[in-house]
C-alpha cells in the first residue's frame, strides 16, 4: 500500500508518538507544551502507511523583517520522519507537499527553517541566510573597554513575567530593525519565557530577567538563567537594548557572576559590540552557528518586497530544481526605496541557483563570495559587484529565536 501525503486532521496528542520517535531523544513535557502552545494544526502535514504516521512537516505563520520591510513567511517546525521509514522519500514529499500549499495560499512568498542537520535542507532550494556566534566567556576575562554613558544606565532585577509586555514591546520594535527577526505575538511571547530551554535542568535556576533603564525609562533587558555545578556558569537566553551604553551595562552584569565561573551565550549577532568589546578578545572563543535557513516559496514577490542598498538593475537567470515555477530569467530593478521583479527573455547578467540567491537575500554572504565559490557565474562584467553591493545591509543578518 502506497504511503499517502496529506493535511493531518487529528488531535496533539496523536503526534506526540511520532515527534518522540522522530527526534530520537524524548521532549519534556515543558517542551511539548511550549510546542503545543504554538503549533498550528491546519498547517500539518503528515505522511500514513497503513494508518500509522510514519512522517511530519508544519508551519508557523511568521513576519520577517526583510531589508525595508516585513514579509510573511512560513516557519518550517517538527519535521521528522521514523527511521523506519528512511530513504523512501517521505522527506522530499512532505516537503514538495508544504512548499505546494504555501504556493497555492499566495500569501508567503519565503520559508525558513532552523536544521537539526545542516547537510540535509540544501537539496530542497534552502540556503543557509543568517548564523551566529556560540561563545564561552571566562569570568577572568570579563573586562570591558569603556564605554560612554554605561555608568548612566540602571540594572534592575525583575520577575520575568511581571515585566513581560514591556521586554516583549522592547524587543518586537527593535525585531523591525534587524533583518531575520520576526514578530513575537502573544503566544511567542509565552513560549520565550517557558521553562523549556535547558537540557538538562537540574541544578538549574528558573528564568531570571534584568532590565537597562536611563532616567526611568527602559532601554534594554537580558533574560538568563544560573546553574550551579563542578563548574557553575550563566547561560544568557537574550539580550535586547536600544543603545550601545544599555547593551554593554547589560553584558557587564551578565558576564560577572557570584560564584560562577563563565557566561554562556548559545545566539550571539555574529556582528555583536560585546566581540570588539571584550579586552581579551580570544577569550569568547567563538564557534559559529547556523542559524536561518530560507527558501523562496515564490522567487518575483520575495525579491520586490524588500529594498536595495543600491540601485539595482539586473536580470537573474535562476535555477530551481524543486519548484519549478520560479526558474528562469527574472529582471531585478529598484533601490532605496522598492523594487520590481518580472519574468524576461533578456539575456542574463547573473546565473544563481535558488538555493544560493536565499543566501544572499538578508545580506549575506555576498555575491562576491558567491561567485569566488564558483556558486554565481557572471555573464556581465561587473555584475557580481553591483549585486553585492545592492544586496548588502548595514548589519547582519540574525534569528535570535529558534523555531
Amino acid at each position: 500500500m502506497a504511503i499517502e501525503i496529506g493535511r493531518f486532521e487529528g488531535e496533539w496528542g496523536e503526534l506526540l508518538e511520532l515527534i518522540d520517535v522522530a527526534f530520537s531523544a524524548p521532549w519534556s513535557e515543558a517542551q511539548l507544551e511550549a510546542e503545543r502552545q504554538v503549533w498550528e494544526p491546519d498547517r500539518s502535514i503528515v505522511a500514513v502507511d497503513e494508518k500509522q504516521l510514519v512522517g511530519h512537516t508544519a508551519a508557523f505563520s511568521h513576519r520577517m523583517t526583510v531589508p525595508g520591510a516585513q514579509v510573511p513567511m512560513a516557519g518550517v517546525t517538527m519535521v521528522g520522519v521514523r527511521a523506519t521509514h528512511r530513504r523512501r522519500g517521505i522527506l522530499r514529499d512532505l516537503m514538495r507537499a508544504q512548499l505546494n500549499e504555501i504556493h497555492e495560499a499566495g500569501t508567503e512568498p519565503l520559508a525558513g527553517l532552523t536544521a537539526s542537520e545542516a547537510v540535509i535542507y540544501g537539496r530542497f532550494g534552502y540556503g543557509l541566510a543568517s548564523d551566529h556566534q556560540e561563545i564561552v566567556v571566562p569570568k577572568p576575562a570579563r573586562e570591558l573597554r569603556p564605554v560612554a554613558g554605561i555608568d548612566d544606565v540602571r540594572i534592575r532585577y525583575v520577575g520575568v513575567r511581571e515585566t513581560l509586555a514591556e521586554t516583549a514591546a522592547l524587543r518586537n520594535k527593535l525585531a523591525t530593525e534587524r533583518v531575520g527577526m520576526f514578530e513575537h505575538n502573544d503566544r511567542w511571547q509565552e513560549i520565550v519565557v517557558s521553562d523549556n530551554v535547558m537540557v538538562d535542568p537540574s541544578n538549574a535556576s528558573a528564568l531570571r530577567c534584568v532590565l537597562a533603564e536611563r532616567d526611568g525609562e527602559l532601554t534594554g533587558f537580558a533574560h538568563y538563567r544560573t546553574k550551579r555545578a563542578d563548574k557553575g556558569f550563566v547561560e544568557v537566553r537574550r539580550v535586547h537594548a536600544v543603545d550601545l551604553a544599555s547593551h554593554a551595562a547589560l553584558w557587564r552584569y551578565l558576564l560577572e557572576p557570584d560564584l560562577l565561573s563563565e557566561t554562556r551565550y548559545e545566539a550571539l549577532p555574529s556582528d555583536d559590540p560585546l566581540l570588539d568589546l571584550l579586552v581579551d578578545q580570544r577569550a569568547p572563543s567563538p564557534i559559529t552557528r547556523d542559524g536561518l535557513w530560507l527558501r523562496f516559496v515564490d522567487l518575483a514577490p520575495a525579491l520586490a518586497a524588500r529594498t536595495y542598498a543600491r540601485d539595482i538593475d539586473v536580470v537573474l537567470e535562476v535555477t530551481d530544481g524543486f519548484l519549478p515555477w520560479n526558474a528562469g530569467k527574472w529582471h531585478l530593478a529598484g533601490g532605496p526605496a522598492g523594487a520590481t521583479c518580472e519574468s524576461t527573455t533578456r539575456p542574463a547578467d547573473l546565473t544563481v541557483d535558488v538555493r544560493d540567491l536565499a543566501s544572499v537575500y538578508l545580506g549575506k554572504p555576498s555575491f562576491v563570495r558567491l561567485g569566488a565559490s564558483g556558486l554565481a557565474q557572471e555573464h556581465t562584467a561587473g555584475a557580481l559587484q553591483a549585486a553585492a553591493q545592492a544586496f548588502s545591509t548595514s548589519r547582519l543578518p540574525w534569528l535570535d529565536t529558534g523555531f
